[in-house]
Parts: structure tokens; sequence; C-alpha cells
């Protein structure tokens, strides 16, 4: 005969069993299910140019992109609404292959209208398809563009420049060099863009040879233009953080300062700021339009009347007399959010990778972890070894923490006496509670203040994980194929959660009925929030709480039996 009890065990057992089985089935129809980051839901080109990569209708890119050159944070410039070049999208493309990207340059106006990632797969399922980070087609726009306003500039003046080149197709596997020409009244002028072996990063300059009888004079500008529908997969960890999706700039008074889409929804930003940058920023990936240093440039943001949202800049006004060569620079970035890459790159521009306000201990948790990746080669090891460092550092801490807590438990029978025996007065029941105490030599808050000292160090190593575009697609072990996304059968969830209910059973009792349940409930709620959490992050979670179990097993059991031993002589 089975007992209620036995009973009401199989029965949570077999809903538990239950629910597990629902969650994983949801997660193969709804979150796998989804596209994956960076694919493209339009069709994808791999070989010739003239194959258009996108879906994309002429209507989506009238001049109105161009900004005015006399004032950059405006709605609309000098061209007339819905006025279109009459050539077709795909004869304009050029594909360059690079080391590490794939780039398609549109003609008209020499935009930067595609990039693929090689090195980047969009997943470990699909390792030959790259990361698509910029893309233009019907459902989504994420381009760079570029060129000349003013009173000279051809981007300025009515339908954009289409410039000339002799092929469609260049293999800058090595570094080299293109170069877009065109002509207008007199003034050659070639958009030249500069590819080196192994970067992400994209010199795109004028040579302007002014062979008229008057002077030449524009400006450059150099800008992004995106939607904000966010490809990033990130709602596939819903209860957990979302990573920002927006803009940022360095700027004179701050070296990073985000802006958001949703103040551009309100009204448009402008700044004027000495060199600097200017980027769209997404979960690993980043767009960024870096300025010479010394140059003075307007900064600016404004959302379109179709729902896009521009951030870019101009920089000063030149000027090339009769018979003289002009040249004009800036650089594109498009790619991972390497910290050494985009710090060599331009100042603060590393800070792109946004720890939050706890960034000043994140970077050297961040060192520390990619020196022991270096060291034991895999970013799971990395992480148990980083946990355990930690932990070693704060060691102090939490032992006075654990040892406050052992006595809490020690004289729970005590405490529990003192509570009936004054249950109808609260003031006496204070008064005894704080007498006990001294008595005993405990503290009752000793296991808060250290704890929560530990918590500025647990948030940094919570971002780290998150935010690191280097545990992106890396593997642990057996099942866990990638610690940047959730565990496929929620093994380290479970043992989290395992892990939370084991270290209760070590705390010292809650007097409160109320609280006491609500305690017996934090391993489930976090273990259910915990489901759709990066795998890298549960693993540091789960790796900390058994670290943490350990250590308060070891100093319970010392205290209880010392207490034992001192009661037996």
């Amino acid at each position: 005969m089975i007992t209620a009890e036995m009973q009401r065990i199989l029965l949570l057992v077999a809903l538990a069993a239950t629910a597990y089985l629902l969650v994983l089935a949801w997660n193969d129809d709804y979150i796998k299910g989804r596209a994956a980051p960076g694919a493209s839901s339009g069709p994808v080109v791999t070989a010739p140019v003239g194959d258009a990569p996108d879906t994309f209708t002429e209507a989506r890119q009238i001049a109105t992109d161009v900004p005015k050159a006399a004032t950059t944070p405006d709605h609309h410039d000098n061209a007339e609404p819905g006025r279109t070049p009459t050539s077709d999208v795909g004869d304009r493309l050029v594909k360059v292959t690079t080391d590490t990207m794939e780039v398609w340059i549109d003609r008209l106006g020499g935009d930067i209208v595609r990039v693929q990632l090689p090195r980047y797969p969009v997943s470990i399922e699909k390792p030959d398809d790259p990361f698509l980070l910029l893309d233009r087609r019907a459902d989504h726009v994420y381009i760079a563009q570029s060129g000349l306003v003013g009173r000279d500039g051809p981007d300025g003046k009515g339908p954009r420049p289409v410039y000339e080149v002799d092929h469609n197709e260049f293999d800058f596997r090595g570094g080299g060099e293109l170069r877009l020409k065109t002509t207008t009244n007199g003034v050659e002028i070639d958009k030249i863009f500069k590819f080196a072996p192994d970067e992400y990063v994209v010199e795109v300059g004028y040579e302007i040879a002014n062979q008229s009888d008057h002077s030449f004079e524009a400006r450059q500008f150099a800008q992004l233009k995106r939607d904000s529908r966010d490809l990033s997969g990130s709602s596939s960890y819903t209860l957990g953080p979302r990573p920002y999706l927006g803009a940022a700039l360095t700027t004179n008074d701050e070296r990073y300062y985000k802006l958001k889409f949703s103040e551009l929804d309100d009204a448009p930003y402008e700044h004027e700021v000495n060199g600097g940058w200017i980027a769209i920023l997404q979960h690993y990936f980043i767009g960024a339009w870096v300025s010479n240093p010394g140059e003075h440039n307007n900064y600016y943001g404004h959302k379109r009347e179709d729902g896009d949202y521009i951030v870019g800049f101009t920089g000063p006004v030149e000027t090339v007399a009769p018979g003289a060569t002009g040249r004009l620079s800036s650089r594109f970035y498009a790619g991972p959010k390497d910290q050494d890459r985009l710090e060599a790159i331009a100042p603060n521009l590393n800070l792109t990778v946004d720890y939050g306000f706890l960034w000043w201990l994140a970077v050297p948790l961040f060192q520390l972890l990619k020196w022991l990746h270096g060291a034991v080669g895999n970013w799971g090891v990395a992480i148990i070894l980083l946990t355990l460092i930690v932990k070693l550092v704060l060691y102090p801490l939490s032992a006075a923490s654990y040892r406050s807590m052992a006595n809490m438990r020690r004289v729970g029978p005590q405490m529990k006496r003192l509570q009936e025996r004054y249950s109808d007065d609260r003031q006496k029941l204070s008064q005894e509670m704080m007498a006990f105490y001294k008595k005993e030599k405990i503290n009752p808050l000793g296991g808060c203040l250290p704890m929560l000292l530990q918590m500025p160090v647990f948030i940094a190593l919570y971002w780290v994980l998150f935010e690191s575009v280097e545990l992106r697609q890396a593997p642990f072990f057996l099942w866990i194929r990638d610690l940047a996304v959730m565990d496929p059968y929620f093994v380290l969830p479970i043992l989290m959660g395992g892990s939370m209910f084991l270290t209760q059973a070590l705390n010292p009792p809650v007097p409160d009925p109320v609280q006491a349940r609500v305690m017996k409930f934090m391993p489930i709620m976090f273990t259910v929030m915990f489901l759709f959490f990066p795998a890298g992050l549960v693993l540091y979670w789960l790796v900390n709480n058994l670290l943490s179990l350990a250590q308060q097993w070891f100093i319970t059991r010392q205290i209880e039996g010392g207490a034992s031993n001192a009661a037996k002589s």
C-alpha cells in the first residue's frame, strides 16, 4: 500500500517530468524554429554580383538619406522626394572579398549595403553560412553611407552620382584598394576603399582632382541607416537581460554616450565633436564610422518618415583650388566587439563592449578569463577556473557570512523556544532576542553584509559572460556546443536549482512561515528563469553555488562540531 506522502512525491515527480518535456517541445517548436541571428530572410547571394543580395525596392533609397550641407540633423535634403535612379540595382553592386569580410558596395553613392563575416557563422548548425551584419532588403535595412555634400558636393544636389568601375568582383585577400570614379563639372572624383589583411576596418576616402577653373568646396559625410528590428536572437532568453540595440558615440564631454532610438523618436540629435566616432550596437557586433582625430565634426541623428534611423557626422568644409588635388577620408568598422581591435582603432571605441556601470571591475575580470582560456583552451573550463579564483579571493568575506549563518542555525532551537514563550509580546521578544544574541556573540546581520559586498563582483562577471563575443559559439563539452545560447536540454539550469535547494537546507530556518514558503519557492523560480539564459552564464552560477555549498557545509560542520564538543565537556 502506497502511503499518501509517497503518492504526493510521485505526483510531483510526474508533474516535473511533464513540465520538462513540455519545455523541451516548446524549445524545439518555438525557439529553434526562429531564423538564426544574422541570417537573412531574403535571398543570399554568394557569387555573381549581378544577383542582387536583397529584394530591396528603390522607393526606400531615395536621396533623402543625404544630409544637407549647411546643417546635419535634418529629416530632408535638397533633392526632390521620390527621385530615383533608373539603373538596375543588381548591376550597380560591386562585391569585395577579404580575409575577414564579404562586402557589397552600391555604385550609386558608393554606399556599403551588405557585409557578411565568414569567420562568424550564423550558427553551429550552419558553419558555412556567414553572419550577416549589414543588409538591405524589403523587410530590413542596415547600411553604411558616405559621400560629399556642400556647395559642390555631388551627393547633395539631385540624384547621387553613379560611380564607374572596371569589374564587379574583387578578391582582396591580403589587402587591396578599390577605386570608384565619377566626374562632375570638370572635377574628377575617386571614391577609394582600402582593405587591409585580417582587419574589419575599411578606409573610405576621396581623391578630388580639380581640373576646372573654379575652386571645389565640399564636406564629407558618413552615416549609418538602420531600422529598429532586432535580429540578434536575444528574444531566445526573454527572461534574461536584453542586449542593447541602438546608437552610441564618443563626445568631448562623455567617453561613451548611448543615443537610443527612442530618443530619436522624440527629437533629432546634434552635437559637435573633435574627432570621435559613431556606431550602431547590437549583441556581439558593431558597425561604426570613425572620423580623423583633430577634425571638427557635426554629429547627428534622426528618425526618417519611413521609420528608419540615421546617425552619422559631417566633417569640416574642404576647398580644392583649380589644378590641385584634395583628399578626404574616414574609416568604417563592421565586425565583432573585439576589445583589443576596437581599442586600437579609436579612443573609447572599446567601450561599446558594454559591461554596464561596473565596467571598471568587469574589464580586468574579462582579461583574467581570456588569459585562463589561453592556458586551458576551453572557455567553459576557463569560466569554472575564474569562478574558483573569485571564490578564493572573496573567501574571508564569504567565510564570515557562512559562520554567521551556521551560528544562527546552531541556536535555532533556543530561538524557537523564545518565540513560543513571548509570542504575545513582540517588544519583550525583541529584547530577549537581542540579549540572547549578545550572550552567544552572534551578529544576526553578519550573513548579509559580506554577501552584499560580493554582489558587484557577481554582477560584473554576469555581464562579462553575457557581452563577450569570444564566448559566442564556444563549446564546453558533450551537449554544450555553444556557451552563448541556452542549454538545449536544460541540464545546467536544473542542476543549478538543485544546488540552490541544497544550500537552503544548510541555512538557518526562517521563523516566519510565509517567508519560509517563499524561500522554498526560490530555487524553482530561479530554475525557470535560468532555463533560457546562455549556458555560460548558467555554468558560472552553478559552479558558484556548488563552491558556496561546499564552503558553507564545511563551516557549518566545524561550528556545529565545536558546539557539540563543548557541550560534552
